[in-house]
């Protein structure tokens, strides 16, 4: 009845495929044994971590003048060239002091323009006085010509000097005012650069209440809302950031040292985001950062991955899954690692236990590459569905 009742579980578990379960009596226990087929399919080993989507280059956009925001532009996805405006600041102060340099200007243009034109006058003035110099000292000499020769009096002769010296004093007193004239046009002229330059300055003043794009590419982040005031200055922060090109991304995560060891720039890797669970986007490894970043009893390198983004699905600040496959084989001989420390075999090496009689037997083979769920076996006297050992279960008989 026994024997009947063995030959019916081995005919039932045979039946469900992989997985069969053997009985046997031993001391009043029936030991049912589990086993697995020897399978031929892909078997690779790999590396697996998670890590964070970021843009290769990215540009912080801080507020060029303090102020408060008075328009946004711009927000997370839009698509911006250089030069376009993100963001406006509040302009009227701006505006008020570009009026008044502007006025400023005018005065000072005004008073150079009229110090210019007095010259101009002055100068006609000058060329009179020095005519009137030049006939007085002309008649001067001509009477004295005739006072030497008693044909008019001293008297005479002495009027004729004095009017010629009142012109020079007249002359004098011209070149001494355009001199005067000349200083103040120069000043004039100072402040009128000045006035100038302090429109310049106003005006690019308020030309940087205008926030512009400084390169293309999309906008990743905003840190600040319309009403918000802004400063300047190394602790004040970026209002934006702007990824240059989401065209290729930059995948970034943690690899302990083991793996760290085994993997090299240039070998393929494959990763998954939750936004896009069933698609698979495909990188490559570009490096292995050192040092590593020390924690608490234990080290990892930043591993960094290119990853094309052709239809910019990706975006920055994805979570990811990556695997980086180390060692495959297409069509390996395989057994689940199970069978291979089921029990330890009689002489050293690999082996696989398989049922002869009724019985456990043991069989060395070598085994290959391993994935952490099977293990290839390279070289063994079974076939691809031979039935192994992988584990039992015993019970009380019944």
């Amino acid at each position: 009845m026994k024997k009947m009742l063995i030959a019916a579980v081995v005919l039932l578990l045979a039946a469900a495929g992989a997985w069969s379960w053997y009985a046997l009596r031993s001391n009043g226990e029936a030991v049912r044994y589990r086993l697995a087929k020897i399978e031929r399919g892909p078997i690779e080993i790999a590396v697996a971590a998670s890590g964070t989507l970021n843009a290769v280059s990215t540009v912080q956009v801080a507020a060029p003048i303090p102020g408060q925001v008075k328009e946004i532009y711009a927000d997370y996805n839009t698509p911006v060239n250089k030069g376009q405006v993100i963001a406006r600041l509040e302009a009227t102060p701006y505006e008020l002091r570009v009026n008044q340099a502007r006025t400023d200007l005018d005065a000072a243009q005004g008073a150079v323009a009229a110090l210019r034109s007095g010259l101009e006058a002055e100068q006609a003035d000058l060329g009179r006085a020095d005519a009137a110099v030049a006939a007085a000292e002309r008649d001067a000499e001509r009477k004295r010509a005739l006072a030497d020769k008693g044909f008019i009096s001293a008297a005479e002769l002495g009027k004729a000097r004095a009017a010629t010296e009142a012109a020079r004093e007249s002359r004098d007193a011209l070149q001494a005012q355009m001199k005067r004239n000349e200083r103040q046009l120069a000043q004039a002229g100072a402040v009128l650069k000045q006035r100038e330059a302090a429109l310049r300055q106003t005006q690019a003043a308020l030309e940087r209440t205008f926030i512009r794009a400084p390169v293309d590419g999309t906008v990743i982040l905003r840190n600040v809302d319309a009403g918000q005031t802004v400063t300047t200055g190394p602790q004040a922060g970026a209002l934006f950031t702007i990824a240059q090109d989401l065209r290729e991304m930059r995948l970034e995560a943690a690899l302990d040292a083991g793996d760290a060891t085994r993997v090299r720039a240039g070998m393929s890797a494959s990763f998954t985001v939750d936004a896009f669970p069933r698609r698979s986007f495909s990188g490559e490894v570009r490096e292995i950062r050192e040092p590593p970043q020390k924690g608490e009893g234990s080290a990892a390198y930043a591993l960094v991955i290119s990853a094309p983004n052709p239809d910019l699905a990706l975006l920055p600040g994805m979570s990811a899954r990556m695997r980086i496959v180390l060692e495959s084989r297409a069509e390996a001989l395989k057994v689940p690692n199970a069978a291979l420390s089921w029990r330890r075999a009689p002489e050293p090496g690999a082996h696989l236990w398989v049922l002869e009689d009724g019985a456990p037997n043991p069989l060395l083979v070598r085994t290959g590459i391993s994935d952490g769920t099977s293990t290839e076996v390279v070289q063994s006297p079974l076939p691809a569905g031979a039935e192994v050992i992988v584990g039992t279960i015993t019970r009380a008989a019944r």
